[in-house]
């Protein structure tokens, strides 16, 4: 060490030659005043005020009954366990048909978690329509995406693809080298190439609520929707402010 030069003890190395602790930061993540779940019937157009055509989709939002609802004191996270629709007690798992019985609440078709910022005014029983959004609202639409299966490169990734002519012998669609020589002798983790597409849960960010309706049990929203037609989707107020204008 250098003279004249002196280190803090909070820069000291400890005897274990682990380097000084870790320092644990808790992220604050933005999370949703509101939410509410649907399931997707398709997409069509309407006319605004200046009879431009909007394509929308339109989302069946039939009013959900809240099963659970979870607080940070006992779960650790505010969240709205609700279900939709009726179904049989006979026809479900025994765990689930506890589950309802004990919440005093008609079994559903399925049940899935609404996560909010504050779970204390809600209560067990208490129905969520469509009238949760307004329109001109923003929104995040969640679902899982339509399924794909195994594709190729270029499906996959956007690959242009080899020659078409120049001696190239069935291997127009190949991705192409995907090794190395002897060294590093082994394919990097990462590299781009076939494999399953889709199927996986994605998020529309920022649509805007075009039209809501709770006695039909209708919510349009400006643009695509991730889904396949009948797909659950959840919809919550955004976390990220729209461009140019405020939450």
């Amino acid at each position: 060490m250098r003279q004249g030069c002196r280190v803090s003890p909070s820069q000291r190395v400890p005897a274990s030659g682990r380097g000084p602790a870790r320092i644990s930061r808790k992220v604050q993540l933005a999370v949703a005043t509101k939410a509410i779940v649907g399931e997707k019937v398709g997409m069509t157009q309407v006319f605004d005020d200046q009879h431009r055509a909007v394509p929308v989709t339109v989302l069946k939002v039939a009013p959900v009954r809240i099963v659970q609802v979870k607080t940070p004191d006992k779960e650790g996270y505010s969240a709205l366990q609700v279900t939709w629709g009726v179904t049989r007690n006979g026809s479900l798992p025994k765990p689930e048909a506890g589950h309802f019985a004990s919440a005093g609440v008609e079994p559903g078709r399925r049940l899935v978690e609404l996560r909010v910022d504050d779970s204390s005014g809600y209560e067990v029983g208490q129905e969520l329509t469509a009238e949760v959004l307004a329109v001109g609202d923003h929104v995040d639409a969640i679902a899982v995406s339509k399924g794909k299966g195994f594709t190729g490169a270029m499906k996959r990734h956007n690959f242009k693809g080899q020659g078409a002519a120049h001696g190239n012998h069935k291997k127009h669609r190949s991705p192409g080298s995907i090794g190395a020589c002897a060294t590093p002798a082994r394919v990097f983790k990462g590299t781009r190439m076939a494999g399953r597409v889709g199927g996986r849960q994605v998020t529309a960010l920022n649509l805007e609520v075009v039209r809501a309706d709770p006695e039909q049990e209708l919510i349009l929203v400006k643009g695509a929707v991730p889904g396949p037609r009948g797909g659950v989707v959840v919809l919550r107020d955004t976390v990220k402010a729209p461009a140019g204008g405020s939450r």
